[in-house]
């Protein structure tokens, strides 16, 4: 009777570098499945809006009263996103740089 052929021996390992690559594509493969995931509930849910609140404890200038440049304020904004010209909008710059000097 013929002896059974011996099993073949997996090849052992690749060293450090195998399981290293090994690591980095599964932590691509995560990354992605969460950027999906996070798209889909934008989708669903709607896009998420952060809001940073800044809290001046300590020393320094008080900030001048918002309302007091508000005007020249808008009127820049406004100056700014309807033109593509900015050298335009100087007039309103100076108006609310002028105003800011006198508060």
């Amino acid at each position: 009777a013929a002896a059974a052929p011996a099993a073949a021996a997996p090849a052992a390992g690749g060293g450090m570098m195998s399981g290293l690559m090994g690591s980095m594509a599964s932590g691509m493969a995560a990354g992605v499945g969460m950027s999906v995931a996070n798209r889909a509930v934008d989708a669903v849910m709607g896009p998420r809006q952060t809001e940073v609140v800044h809290r001046h404890e300590g020393g320094g200038a008080p900030a001048p009263a918002a309302g007091k440049c508000q005007l020249q304020q808008d009127q820049l904004n406004q100056c700014m996103t309807s033109s593509s010209d900015a050298s335009q909008c100087q007039f309103y710059l100076d108006a609310l740089k002028a105003c800011q000097q006198t508060a």
